[in-house]
């Protein structure tokens, strides 16, 4: 076994990674860049070593500086952990050559499972079911377009080189195809370095079913059972669990059997995951993952077993611990904790976690994070924080306890999908395992429901937010703001934005407490007026708020200006406003297009002086791995164009300006 292990990735898998190499004995060896001098997992390891700025292209995606780190170090073996170079054939042969393990799969075995265009080839030749489409080297548009309309509508374009989503369009119409095509080809080059496509037929409710598989340099490969990954957005999952649920005992074993031969195919050693689309009882190969999954803890809770264990014992030279899979034990489910906007279609965000508060781990609920309360959130890497796996018995109790610990985190700074996690876990639809590819989108209503307007009791908490003060009164009376006057009642306005809608609150000092009124009438409160209708005070983490006659605690946090509250029926953010501010300062500004996280302009579509239409997309920006569409909000002519494509830009940099006819 190895002495020394560095660990060529960050985040919570660098992290997990340091967790089992350090119950192991080994020592360990942290990379970091500019961005990440701080982080966690530069904290945890046993030594740390700079290898670049914040762009992964500078630090953790190149190779020489990463074996120059191992090699001042004296590691002995690298685990590229997933993302990265995890899945990168020169880097797994320059380890070789430079006497160092590679904990991952032979550099062949990458490389032909890296092109999903080859890795289709093999397996057909292997016998493994594929789903049918064009694998071809040819990757003219005419002859794209043409393979396209042999397949039939709908088809789905898929980047030869990679996964996670990127590089990966459905084409419901022939007229569609060539726009899609470049998309994907872009994103594919920005992702991959290698814009080259496949063509499948799409199918209409697929699911996404992978079967865990691991291998020794021995000969031995079995199976660690199946997982079922169909909740997904952006085609990047969101929900994974194990074993996958409702397949009949026959496609299970095929499915087990599939893999095992596909890992047989190409030499494999190490962890991998082989994924399929089912759908009924067909199953066709989709690609073979050679490398750890961000999923793997759902395995690792049914069958007791620590996969990052077996990779560095394999990797070391050692047979499987098995020879073959334990029984699964009850049911497990995770979710990604992401910082993103559900609402403005999962957009990334970026900044500090002002507030970030997760669960204790526990038996039956695993917590595997990368970031700390304080951490910033940046626009350089990928935006999940966290992942969320619990465990039970069986498929109902994994999600029930997974919804308790969602209800349990507290994020505050940045915009987050916990939300949309929180619905996800609870939908009927989820419960009866109704399972699907489509399902987010299926069901978007219920899992991304338009903002309802704050109620009465989310302004009174919002409001005594403001007004309470922290740690006793203050010394200077005229840093009081609870409306105390020498003589007589003092009244003072708040205004608190939510999105668009704005609430002008009026509140009158009176005994201990305020009346609160909207300025669209008096608020309704339960029981009778009394001469102090809303009056509260600080407890650990909430607010308790007496609003007429009843009382509630409210978890309230805050960041600055913003202040966050959540309720049984929701969670809402306000902003405070000046409530004296001129009206109409805004609407000024609406035709200024900016930049709404830092990241590169890919494309800019529009000229100075060009007339657009409302919904045209006039600039894509390409930010966390993922691509925004800059779309025009109304009708009207390009008045100034601020950047060009290649740039890089900040948040709120000027991309395109429009004068509208509101204007």
């Amino acid at each position: 076994m190895f002495r020394t292990l560095l660990i060529a990735n960050r985040g919570e898998i660098a992290c997990r990674i340091i967790r089992t190499a350090r119950r192991m004995g080994l020592r360990t060896v942290a990379v970091f860049s500019e961005a990440d001098a701080s982080a966690l997992h530069v904290e945890m390891a046993d030594a740390a070593i700079p290898i670049g700025p914040a762009r992964a292209s500078d630090s953790y995606l190149r190779i020489d500086r990463i074996l120059d780190a191992a090699r001042a170090s004296g590691a002995e073996a690298i685990h590229p952990g997933y993302g990265f170079l995890s899945e990168n054939a020169a880097f797994a042969e320059a380890c070789a050559e430079a006497g160092i393990a590679f904990v991952g799969p032979p550099p062949a075995a990458i490389r032909a499972m890296g092109s999903k265009a080859e890795s289709k080839r093999l397996m057909e030749a292997a016998g493994v079911p594929i789903v049918p489409g064009y694998h071809g080297e040819e990757q003219d548009e005419a002859r794209l377009s043409h393979e396209a309309a042999r397949i039939g509508f709908p088809v789905l374009i898929k980047a030869s080189a990679g996964g996670g989503g990127k590089g990966m369009r459905p084409v419901l119409a022939a007229a569609d195809f060539a726009a899609q095509l470049a998309g994907a080809r872009r994103e594919a080059k920005a992702a991959f370095g290698d814009d080259r496509v496949l063509l499948e037929r799409y199918l209409q409710k697929p699911r996404h079913v992978e079967v865990q598989v691991f291998a020794d340099s021995q000969g031995n490969t079995i199976h660690l059972h199946t997982r079922d990954c169909s909740v997904q957005r952006r085609h990047q999952k969101v929900l994974e669990e194990a074993p996958a649920p409702d397949l009949s005992p026959a496609l299970r074993a095929r499915l087990h059997e599939a893999a095992v031969a596909a890992a047989r195919a190409v030499g494999y050693v190490s962890a991998g995951t082989v994924e399929f689309i089912v759908e009924g009882e067909d199953a066709f190969f989709m690609e073979m993952n050679t490398r750890l999954q961000v999923e793997h803890p759902v395995t690792e809770m049914v069958t007791g077993l620590d996969l990052v264990e077996w990779q560095l014992r394999v990797a070391a030279g050692e047979p499987l611990p098995r020879a073959e899979a334990p029984p699964p034990r009850g049911h497990s489910v995770e979710v990604r904790l992401y910082a993103e906007d559900p609402a403005q279609d999962f957009r990334p965000s970026t900044g500090p976690l002002r507030r970030f508060a997760l669960p204790d781990s526990a038996p039956d609920l695993r917590i595997e994070s990368g970031v700390r309360e304080g951490d910033a959130i940046t626009p350089f890497y990928d935006p999940m924080i966290a992942k969320l796996v619990a465990w039970g018995p069986d498929r109902g109790a994994a999600l029930a306890r997974l919804g308790a610990a969602l209800d349990a985190c507290r994020i505050a700074g940045i915009t987050s999908n916990l939300g949309f996690l929180q619905r996800l876990v609870a939908h009927p639809a989820m419960r009866a395992a109704e399972l699907d590819t489509g399902f987010a989108a299926r069901f978007a209503a219920d899992l991304r429901p338009p903002p309802r307007p704050a109620p009465p009791l989310a302004l009174a908490a919002a409001a005594l937010e403001l007004l309470l003060p922290r740690g006793g009164p203050p010394a200077d009376p005229w840093e009081r703001a609870d409306g105390w006057r020498l003589q007589g009642a003092g009244t003072q306005l708040l205004l608190l934005g939510e999105g668009e809608a704005r609430h002008r609150l009026r509140l009158t000092h009176a005994g201990t407490g305020w009346r609160l009124a909207l300025a669209e009438g008096e608020l309704a409160l339960s029981g009778t007026q009394s001469d102090c209708a809303l009056s509260g005070r600080r407890l650990d983490g909430a607010l308790q708020v007496t609003l007429g006659d009843t009382v509630h605690r409210v978890p309230v946090l805050r960041d600055g200006d913003a202040i966050q509250v959540t309720l049984p029926e929701g969670r809402w953010i306000l902003h405070r406003l000046d409530p004296h501010a001129p009206t109409g300062g805004e609407a000024a500004g609406q035709g200024r297009l900016s930049a709404p996280i830092p990241g590169r302009v890919v494309q800019l579509l529009v000229t100075q002086g060009e007339s657009v239409s409302r919904g045209q997309v006039l600039a894509v920006l390409e930010a966390m791995k993922t691509e925004l569409r800059i779309t025009a909000p109304a009708d009207g002519v390009v008045a100034h164009i601020g950047c060009a494509a290649g740039d890089t830009v900040e948040e709120g940099t000027e991309i395109v300006t429009l004068e509208t006819a509101g204007a």
